[in-house]
């Protein structure tokens, strides 16, 4: 049985996680500034997972946590996510993914452990210069979440060079299941599907995009925490298949008959009519590495994804 801290243990990929470990026998540390309901339903459900309630920007609050019981491995998901929210706060956004990750990287330097795996982004990457990348894509990002995420990227090779860590990242491309806590595809189309109301996508049509279903995610996560000896240090995390959104409400409309769903076709934006960001372009991510240095293998597909959190 290892011991797992999971920061980030509240949010959306951080609870999955938390769940899939306590349920094959792992002791799990659940560290995050709240308890969210997923995760107190997840520690009642478990003895072997063990809340605490702390911010990743506090070093003191990190430091005992690792003095007091440092762990095997570290999943690392705490952060402020998503282009938008970096957006409008880019001074937190450094303070909390760049600050934040040196604040572990410093306890698991200072106590012992070994291993970091990180929650990177497809934004690392900035425009996809073709429709299909590998890891070897230049990496350009724009925007701070981006940027954010290629920073501590850049910081665990220093620390791997400088004290032996290894620190392992998972460039995910827009993650969905349900209770996904932000309003997005394929979520809003599936949502209002099921809510019988109408729904009207504003721009976007002919957009491309990999979408990750988050039980695809918790796999490889766990596979990049046990695997003994690491050849590369990212991976790319999708179906290796690039989707657009009017192809995504055409499938919602045939998973929920009777469904209204439409897709305007201007340029696909990040955000709402009130406040908005370009998005770069994209496609999917070539999942080539992850397959034959994990033994990835992602079960669901755009259509398959969606059709598992229907009623």
């Amino acid at each position: 049985m290892a011991h797992i801290l999971v920061t980030g243990a509240s949010g959306f990929v951080g609870a999955a996680v938390v769940a899939a470990l306590a349920a094959r026998g792992d002791r799990v540390t659940a560290f995050d500034m709240g308890l969210s309901p997923a995760l107190r339903k997840i520690a009642e459900q478990y003895d072997s997972v063990r809340p605490v309630l702390g911010e990743i920007t506090e070093c003191p609050a990190v430091m005992a946590l690792f003095k007091e019981d440092a762990p095997d491995c570290v999943f690392h998901a705490a952060a402020i996510v998503g282009v938008i929210a970096s957006v409008r706060a880019p001074m937190r956004t450094f303070e909390v993914n760049i600050g934040g990750s040196i604040n572990l990287l410093e306890a698991m330097r200072l106590f012992g452990t070994r291993r970091m795996v990180h929650m990177s982004s497809e934004e690392t990457y900035g425009a996809f210069q073709s429709e299909v990348i590998d890891e070897e894509h230049p990496q350009n990002p724009l925007h701070p979440y981006g940027v954010s995420k290629l920073s501590v990227e850049h910081l665990g090779r220093g620390y791997k060079e400088q004290y032996g860590l290894e620190v392992i990242h998972l460039r995910a491309i827009w993650v969905y299941g349900p209770d996904l806590p932000r309003e997005r595809v394929p979520n809003s189309f599936i949502n209002a599907a099921m809510a019988g109301r109408p729904f009207h996508q504003p721009f976007g049509a002919d957009f491309v995009c990999d979408h990750t279903y988050v039980d695809d995610m918790v796999d490889l996560a766990l596979l990049a925490i046990d695997k003994e000896e690491h050849p590369c240090d990212a991976y790319n995390v999708g179906t290796g298949t690039g989707v657009s959104l009017r192809e995504i409400a055409e499938i919602a409309t045939e998973l929920v008959p009777g469904a209204q769903l439409s897709v305007g076709n201007e340029p696909y934006r990040h955000g709402d009519a009130d406040f908005n960001v370009a998005c770069v372009h994209k496609g999917a991510l070539d999942i080539s590495r992850a397959r034959e240095v994990l033994g990835y293998d992602p079960k669901f597909d755009i259509r398959k994804g969606p059709m598992a959190f229907l009623p």
